[in-house]
């Protein structure tokens, strides 16, 4: 069977106008930010992808490891009909669930939501291909403005994986879970992969590798709105930073400008001074009970919490109430 045609709620016009819009507010602001949702273009894509096989980047190992443990599992408890994913990119991971759920026979459609057409068009015509019996349904749309787009009907599951969850501010999440649990009904659930608090010595290299390619990542930003806006950034001049906060016990991602600068995007003329840090990304980790209050905060009920045999890496399986 074929991957469905894509389901567009995102044009490439509301693509520019969010960047426009992010860039305007972010480099206005004190301390100066960008989301990290920027990163992704097709480089940024392909490097984040390296990133996920760094000797120092554990997370996508350590939740792999949790879902091949525990994918029978997870089908055998959801008994879900309809598969979804957000923020899907390849949906490597979510093979080794596709697989468990075809064993275990119930899964019948398959739903990966991604900003990304191309990414999503490559990724859907794959999973079509390897699983000739599931209906492929691929949606272009943010999972912070379209959850009401989701499809209805049968018992679903929402997989929301990577660990994403961590780069939306305290506010933001209570948001995302609030909508996230208006758009599913009661009885259907949500996997949630969450990075968990440790050492700092074992966190601040997965986001500062000895080889290099997270500082090419964090700069890559830059990159993208020099080509979409028209900037005059130069990413050499900025020195990628990667800092641990034991207050709010997340990981910032940031760039700081090596010699004063000034910047032209848009009708902005925007200054660095020198050691001048732009915030580029946070990456909140968690502990397993604040999870859990999270998500019962938002109406959902946990009903199985795993991790990796190191213990890095956390997975709940919760149920909208």
């Amino acid at each position: 069977m074929s991957a469905e045609p894509l389901e567009i709620h995102l044009e490439e016009q509301d693509l520019g106008r969010s960047l426009r819009e992010d860039v305007r507010a972010g480099l206005t602001a004190t301390p100066k930010w960008l989301p990290p949702k920027w990163f992704y273009d097709a480089r940024g894509s392909a490097l984040f992808e390296e990133i996920t096989r760094l000797p120092e980047y554990y997370p996508t190992r350590a939740e792999r490891a949790v879902l091949a443990a525990h994918a029978d599992d997870i089908a055998a408890v959801t008994g879900a009909k309809t598969l979804i994913e957000l923020g899907s990119g390849s949906s490597e991971k979510t093979r080794l669930l596709l697989d468990a759920f075809t064993r275990h026979g119930d899964l019948g459609t398959f739903v990966p939501l991604d900003v990304s057409v191309s990414a999503l068009r490559q990724s859907t015509a794959q999973i079509a291909a390897a699983y000739p019996g599931l209906r492929v349904r691929g949606i272009v749309g943010d999972f912070t403005r379209h959850l009401d787009r989701l499809p209805t009907g049968g018992r679903r599951l929402v997989l929301f994986l990577g660990g994403t969850i961590g780069n939306l501010l305290p506010a933001e999440r209570v948001e995302f879970l609030t909508a996230m649990r208006a758009a599913l009904e009661c009885g259907d659930w949500l996997l949630i992969g969450t990075d968990l608090v440790k050492d700092p010595s074992v966190i601040v290299p997965a986001y500062d590798d000895a080889a290099g390619v997270t500082a090419e990542f964090n700069r890559n930003v830059l990159r993208v709105i020099n080509r979409e806006l028209g900037a005059d950034f130069d990413p050499a001049a900025f020195r990628h930073v990667a800092v641990w906060d034991p207050e709010h016990e997340w990981i910032e991602m940031r760039l700081r400008a090596e010699h004063p600068a000034r910047v032209h995007v848009l009708d902005l003329e925007v200054g660095f001074a020198a050691g001048e840090e732009l915030r580029t990304e946070v990456s909140a980790k968690f502990r397993p009970e604040g999870i859990a209050r999270e998500l019962a905060a938002a109406g959902f009920v946990r009903q199985e919490f795993w991790t990796d045999p190191d213990g890095l890496f956390g997975v709940s399986l919760a149920r909208a109430d």
